[in-house]
């Protein structure tokens, strides 16, 4: 979902954006579709010794939630906002939308319709076809942007959004949900046998399960709150997943009178795990700030996950790897701004996330890949 960037981190994607300094003297590849833009070395900030051999493979605009093919050879991941191209092609669009590349950053490639704003792209794991949100059927158009209210930070909650499948080219799509209400923030389990995702269906965003032909919609939680972001554990028998609490009385009834807006306040959620079906939840984070886009570690016995926990006023994420047994945590990132959407590759070599830093202009975000340095 837009959590994404701006932290505007949607779905409830994309957004969680803080602004960073306008990088100069930079020569910049293009940005434009089906263009080569080879991956840019970059150093890492002191104290970040978990990641080498960093590189840059995007460069302008807002990139985010970027997820590994199960071969780890391809990212796919949503785009928008980008400068004008340089030379022929075309420029990425100012509405979110849904695009492959290679893990050096090459053979980029729009596999969504090009229409309304996208979200939380992922791959089957046989590679047939890919699974994301978008909200084109209801409006070809941008869907409106909350109006800023000083004191509030709001997601939007989209009620056109959908979960389509196509193949990996962006053919063939095929409609998944049809639900009055948002759905959307779809992830795959590594045998391909079930996706999650969240919905507002029966009137609170909460986690469902559904198999990859959109059949045997089944809803597993029941807790009131935002529920949303789910990924699966290696072994596909649990998910993690971000989540508010709102306490019953005005807590409860803001969340709601919110929802009823199609607006979601994120500025505290939690991190738990659960099984597959929703079973024996437990709360992994308690610390009142903003924690999302959790992702499993290889072994399952970690969690790694975005948070502005060192100070929650402000939009300065960074990635912390939590042990589930002990609660043991370590800081992975250091840097002043945004960093967030993480994720492993599937032989757990690699490690990807998007991240504020080495901006071209400020507000920036962009898809960064490095070596995942255990122990």
């Amino acid at each position: 979902m837009n959590v994404k960037r701006r932290v505007v981190v949607a779905p409830l994607v994309v957004p969680v954006v803080a602004a960073i300094p306008i990088v100069a003297s930079l020569s910049l590849p293009s940005c434009r579709t089906g263009g080569e833009s080879p991956a840019v070395s970059r150093p890492v900030e002191p104290g970040e010794t978990r990641l080498r051999n960093v590189r840059q493979l995007t460069f302008r605009g807002e990139n985010a939630e970027a997820y590994f093919s199960a071969d780890g050879t391809e990212l796919i991941y949503q785009a928008s906002r980008c400068l004008p191209p340089e030379g022929d092609g075309e420029a990425l669009p100012r509405c979110d939308q849904i695009f492959r590349m290679r893990i050096d950053g090459g053979g980029r490639q729009m596999v969504s319709t090009g229409k309304g704003r996208t979200t939380c792209a992922y791959f089957l794991p046989d590679g047939s076809r890919i699974v994301y949100a978008s909200t084109h059927l209801g409006d070809e158009d941008c869907p409106p942007v909350p109006e800023f209210r000083p004191g509030r930070y709001v997601w939007p909650i989209h009620e056109t959004y959908d979960i389509f499948s196509a193949r990996p080219d962006g053919n063939d799509l095929q409609r998944l949900t049809t639900a009055p209400g948002y759905d959307a923030e779809a992830t795959v389990s590594p045998d391909g046998s079930l996706i999650v995702f969240t919905s507002v269906r029966d009137g609170d965003l909460e986690l469902y399960t559904m198999r990859p032909d959109g059949t045997e919609q089944t809803r597993i939680t029941h807790t009131p709150g935002y529920d949303g972001g789910a990924f699966f554990s290696p072994d596909g028998k649990r998910i993690c997943y971000r989540a508010s609490r709102p306490r019953p009385g005005p807590e409860l009834d803001r969340y709601r009178e919110l929802l009823a807006e199609g607006l979601v306040e994120p500025s505290r959620l939690e991190i738990f795990v659960a099984d597959a079906d929703g079973s024996n939840v437990r709360q992994v984070t308690d610390n009142g700030a903003a924690n999302f886009c959790p992702f499993f570690h290889p072994s399952g016995e970690k969690i790694i996950y975005a948070s502005n926990r060192l100070d929650p006023r402000k939009r300065n994420f960074d990635l912390f790897l939590i042990d589930l047994a002990t609660g043991a945590e370590e800081r992975v990132t250091h840097h002043e701004d945004f960093d967030g959407f993480p994720m492993f590759s599937p032989d757990g070599r690699l490690f990807v996330w998007c991240s504020n830093r080495f901006g071209a202009q400020r507000g920036d975000t962009n898809v960064f890949i490095a070596e995942w340095v255990e122990n």
